[in-house]
Formats: structure tokens, sequence, C-alpha cells
């Protein structure tokens, strides 16, 4: 029995070695190259071949060398298509293959050239270049008007022109209105002529535009990742977390400050490196707002990022300071008042708080200043 179960094996492997070559006798091999005009490699693209008489389908993709590689393709007459991102770049007609390797390469610079001098393309194959080709100017001829718009923009806010850079920039976004970029920078220049504005409607006004800009930077930006995540590199994560930080700082002028403690977390989420700055201006929203405790709690998690941040334990120690009690005539200040305070001494004796943080050591315990309950508590620079 053991000995039948050998034999049933050996069999099967025998069967085994020779479906290659039947196969390979019913079956060609194709290979090829896909580069652009300017000779780049087409990474990640994908090139179709569709069989003329049945329809069959084989889909290849190129690696980071452009090239693409298949076995097993059935002889015949195909449309072979190249596609990247979804969007057709070039297609040949009834291209013959044959049971031999064969070799179809996708150059755009050598299709160009030959399209140019009207030499070996269909009517088809023109037409289809020719679109491409307009499609190509047309998006050179807008990416220079932006850049004209942009470098514009940030010549009139230099110029303290906050309302020509928020304009130019208006026009900018209406030009293309797919580039967060566009609405990133239209949000900054909104921000900066509210910060100018005297009629308290208009400053409202601008405040709540900006929120709008950068939400669509926001929204534009985690679009490109969702399509594309190779798209998503510590860079552009980087720029995510800077538009959330800029949406943060919007909603906090403009009375949302729910909605700022969240745009500054998820910044601070998206780009650990920076969260300490992220979270000190969600630390200086909270205290503005008087929300002293998530003030106190955003300032600790500061700390925690970077514990040499020496105004985070000043501000933590004017929270704490603002939670004190009185006992008779003395302040009774919370548990880590003074070692806020003196963390701040220590690592900023000269710093420009470093007289503030001594008097309020001063009070903590002692006799209170007529002046000092009444003093109106300066708004945190961030």
């Amino acid at each position: 029995m053991k000995k039948h179960f050998v034999v049933m094996v050996l069999i099967c492997l025998i069967a085994l070695w020779f479906v290659p070559c039947a196969l390979a006798q019913n079956s060609g091999t194709v290979k090829g190259v896909c580069k652009d005009v300017d000779g780049k490699p087409f990474a990640g693209a994908q090139v179709e071949w569709v069989n003329a008489d049945n329809g069959r389908k084989y889909t290849l993709k190129t690696n980071n060398k452009g090239e693409y590689f298949s076995l097993g393709i059935t002889p015949g007459k195909y449309k072979v298509t190249l596609f990247k991102d979804g969007k057709e770049i070039y297609h040949f007609s009834n291209f013959t293959l044959g049971l031999e390797e064969t070799t179809l390469d996708f150059d755009m610079k050598k299709e160009q050239a030959a399209a140019a001098q009207g030499v070996g393309l269909t009517p088809e194959q023109l037409k289809a270049q020719q679109e491409q080709q307009a499609k190509v100017a047309k998006e050179n001829s807008t990416i220079k008007s932006l850049n004209e718009k942009l470098a514009a923009a940030k010549q009139a806010a230099e110029a303290g022109d906050f309302n020509t850079a928020k304009s130019t920039m208006t026009e900018a976004t209406q030009m293309d209105p797919s580039r967060d970029l566009l609405w990133a920078k239209l949000g900054d220049y909104t921000v900066s002529a509210a910060s100018k504005e005297t009629d308290s409607e208009a400053k409202k006004k601008d405040y709540g535009d900006a929120v709008t800009d950068y939400q669509k930077a926001v929204d534009l930006k985690q679009k490109t990742f969702d399509a594309d995540a190779s798209k998503k590199t510590p860079d552009a994560t980087k720029v995510l977390a800077q538009y959330y930080n800029n949406l943060g700082q919007a909603q906090s002028k403009a009375g949302q400050i729910d909605d700022a403690a969240k745009s500054y977390a998820t910044a601070a989420q998206l780009d650990p490196a920076s969260a300490a700055q992220y979270y000190f201006n969600l630390g200086a929203v909270m205290t503005n707002a008087g929300k002293v405790d998530e003030g106190i709690a955003a300032f600790d998690k500061a700390i925690a990022a970077d514990p040499n941040r020496a105004e985070a334990y000043y501000w933590k120690g004017v929270n704490l300071i603002g939670k004190a009690t009185l006992k008779g005539d003395k302040m009774v200040a919370p548990e880590g008042t003074a070692e806020a305070f003196n963390k701040y001494l220590e690592l900023q004796p000269n710093g420009p708080f470093a007289e503030p943080a001594k008097q309020m050591l001063a009070s903590i315990g002692a006799s209170i200043e007529t002046s000092y309950g009444s003093q109106k508590k300066k708004p945190v620079k961030k």
C-alpha cells in the first residue's frame, strides 16, 4: 500500500511537471518599460491588455522603474492601454501578440516627437496625445498663474495690506479650488486682516471665514491622503498638523472654544515632535477663555511633551493661582503652584516672566496686596 502511494505521488509530480510546458505552447510573454515625456518612469501605473476578439483583460502593474512583465497571455490582437491614477495616458490599438516574448514600451517622449512629426500614429492615437499635451499645457499655465497670485498676496501682506492679500488669495481659490495650500494661505491672510479690523461685526465675520478656509485646507489634504496613502509622508502629515493648529487659532478667535480644543489635540497627535507647541497654544486659549482646569491640563501636556518649555510652567502657575483660596488674610494656593513658578525661574531666571513669577511666589502664604486680586489677567500670547 505504501508502494502504491509513492507511485501515485510520482504520477502527480510528473503531471505537474508538464503543465508549464503545455501552457508555454499556447501563450505569450509580454514586457515593457513605461516612461513619461521627461524620461521618468511611470511607477505604480497599470498596463491593461484587452483581447479584441474575446474581451479578455490582463491588468499588469509597473514597478518603481516603470517596468512590467507577464507570462501566460493568449496570442491575438490587443488594445494595450497605460493608466496612471485611473487616467489613461496612452494606448496602442490592434497590437499583435504571438507565442514569442514580446516587448511593448510606452515612451511618451518618443511618442510625442512622433506625433509632432505626424509619423506612425493613427488619428485616434494622435488625438489622444494632443489632448494629453493640451491638458499638460493648461496645468502648467494654471500653476504659473497661481504662483503669481501667491507672490502678489505675499507682497501685499508684507506691506501690511492684508485685505489685498486676502482678496488676491480669494481669486486664487476661485481659479483652482482643489489645492489645500491656497485655502490655508487665504486663512492666514483673513486672520491677519481680522486682527486689524476695528468693526466688531467685520472682525467676527473674518474669523468665521478663516475657520471655513482652514477647514477646506484640512479636508483637501486629508482627501489627498485617502486617495493615495503613499502621499501621507511625514512632511505632508506635518503640514496637515499645522493646518489643524491654524484652524484651532481661528476657531478660538471666533469663540468656538470646544472646536479649537479638538483641532489643537488633533495637531498634536499628527505631529508629536511639535506637540508641546500645540498643547501650549491650547493652554493659552483655555486660559484666555477663563477655563482654568482645562488650561492647567493643556500646559501639563505641553510640559510632558517638552519638559524644558519654561513658559508652560509659568502659565500653569498662573492658572493654579487662579484657584487659590483665602484663609483669613492669607492666600493658600493649590499644590504645585510654587513648583511651577520655581521651575520657570530655574529654566529662565532672567526670562520675561521672571519678576511676575517672583511676585506670585512671594504672595503665597503672605498678606494679599490690595491691588493683586483686582488686577486683570493679561491674555496669554501664543
